[in-house]
């Protein structure tokens, strides 16, 4: 089978590797699609602090279940799944009480352990999660980024019936928004700098879109949610302006969650955080729970995943896929690889 192989920032090659065999208690997937995401981003820009070279990439998946170990019960061959890429050890502290998305030796596929970019990939029949049949492979290979966005919204509990602001319309942020909204807020409103991203995020249903380089975030918020303001800021941007942003204008007493990996050490003021009782969160990646909740939220069109795919590349066209990107940062949503084409 072909394997991508990133043997340097920049540099891809594909080598002809065997298929994996499967374990007992493992399941052998065909690899349909990959999306390509801000850290593998970070990766092909040798940016990625935690990533060394070479490595296999792609950790946003899905595909369909081809062999089974001997001791899997639970999966049937044809099947539509997508893959968890967590690697955690089990016996830490936050391992031993459920939160293995914080292990303290966590490594994650495609980063600190093999990726999934290659025609077949053996994996733990445990970090496998099925897809509905009537999902395609393009929205199943989403559903990482989506319990990225699921996590993340519900590190302040049930948000039914609350406002919430989203900082930034990238994937992430337009995922955020959609979940909020898809979860029961009662007006979410998002902002960003970016024209095509605001729509894509109209597109997707979000109620308020608002482009911060024509008016004030302040003033902004005041006119959607009135004096009271916006029960929970999420910042999807992540650096010292956003969470500016977010610190100056969030309503006293309420919650600012970090989403975005931030850019650098933060400049911030704590003082006011501090003095306002800001209560501020973060959030790190997520749990079975949050693909199960992303995928109910896909199913039951609660979320909308096929307007965020800006292009589709072939396999041996990996490259090509970071180049575009990178001619089109702007203008870029989602770009997909297509194993099997």
């Amino acid at each position: 089978m072909l394997q991508q192989i990133m043997t340097a920032p920049g540099k891809i090659e594909f080598h002809e590797v065997p298929v994996p065999k499967t374990g007992d208690d493992q399941v052998l997937v065909k690899i349909m699609n990959i999306g390509i995401c801000g850290s593998d981003i970070h990766v092909y820009h040798g940016k990625h602090p935690f990533t060394s070279y070479p490595v296999t990439q792609g950790h946003e998946v899905s595909g369909e279940i081809v062999e089974l170990g001997k001791n899997v019960t639970e999966f049937y061959v044809g099947q539509k799944v997508t893959i968890e890429p967590q690697v955690y050890c089990g016996h830490c502290y936050p391992c031993r009480h459920g939160k293995y998305n914080l292990c303290e030796e966590l490594k994650v596929m495609g980063f600190q352990t093999t990726g999934t970019a290659s025609e077949f990939f053996a994996v733990d029949a445990s970090k496998v999660t099925p897809i509905p049949e009537t999902m395609s492979y393009e929205e199943g290979a989403m559903i990482e980024p989506l319990a990225v966005a699921v996590h993340g919204v519900k590190q302040v509990g049930d948000v039914t019936g609350m406002n919430i602001v989203v900082i930034g319309a990238g994937p992430i942020g337009n995922l955020v928004a959609q979940t909020a909204k898809g979860m029961g807020a009662a007006k979410v409103m998002v902002t960003d700098v970016s024209g095509l991203r605001l729509e894509k995020a109209k597109e997707c249903g979000i109620d308020v879109c608002v482009n911060t380089r024509e008016k004030d975030f302040g003033e902004a918020m005041l006119e959607a949610f009135g004096p009271d303001k916006a029960d929970v800021i999420y910042d999807c941007a992540g650096n010292n302006i956003t969470m500016g942003q977010a610190i100056k204008y969030a309503r006293k007493g309420s919650i600012i969650v970090l989403v975005a990996v931030f850019a650098g050490m933060a400049e911030i003021d704590l003082a006011v955080a501090n003095d306002h009782e800001l209560d501020i969160k973060s959030t790190m990646m997520y749990r079975h729970d949050d693909y199960l909740d992303a995928i109910a939220l896909v199913n039951d069109n609660k979320v909308r995943l096929r307007p965020l795919i800006s292009k589709t590349f072939a396999f041996k066209d990996y490259l090509e896929a970071y180049q575009y990107i990178d001619a089109n940062r702007e203008t870029t949503m989602k770009v997909i690889i297509n194993v099997q084409e």
